[in-house]
């Protein structure tokens, strides 16, 4: 992105800014979201997002947008990590409905409905938190910002601690064969 944007007349309500401002990032916005939904083969639903990740910015008086430290990163930089999680978060919402059943092979619809095998996780491998967070994303079928509610923790903590803990599980795992 070219140079940083009046990000104080933005906060302060400036349309010409906020303007400016969308002129500037949407590049960046867009290319980060593309690569999510690309692979995902969504790529057509890349402008939503984006718009997505805009309405994101700015919800609230632009309270996300305000957290916005220059010190600890680049602008570029945040606006890569805010489009990055919204466009994931895109995914996971929209994975049920993104399946129709005559998608689905036949072998997962002829299971027995009532049985579910559960995945016996080592006591200790996982520290409270990440077995907390893991509880609420596959247990109880949350997505990040609601178990960071419930946590009082950031979204993106979850998500960072939901990542540690899968990586400590495919290491485990990988081990045991």
């Amino acid at each position: 992105m070219e140079g940083l944007p009046d990000l104080d007349a933005l906060l302060a309500g400036d349309k010409a800014a906020w303007d400016r401002f969308v002129a500037q990032a949407s590049r960046v916005v867009f290319a980060a979201v593309h690569r999510r939904l690309g692979p995902a083969g969504r790529s057509d639903e890349a402008e939503d997002v984006v718009q997505e990740v805009f309405v994101k910015l700015c919800r609230g008086d632009f309270k996300l947008l305000r957290g916005f430290d220059p010190a600890r990163a680049k602008l570029s930089t945040f606006l890569t990590v805010v489009a990055t999680t919204t466009a994931i978060d895109h995914l996971r919402r929209n994975r049920q409905a993104s399946h129709a059943v005559e998608d689905l092979p036949e072998s997962l619809l002829s299971q027995d409905p009532d049985y579910v095998e559960r995945v016996k996780i080592p006591e200790g491998l996982l520290s409270g938190r990440q077995q907390a967070v893991m509880t609420l994303l596959y247990d109880r079928d949350m997505d990040a910002a609601e178990a960071a509610n419930l946590l009082g923790i950031d979204p993106q903590t979850v998500r960072s601690m939901h990542h540690k803990a899968l990586t400590k599980l495919r290491a485990h795992f990988a081990l045991d064969g």
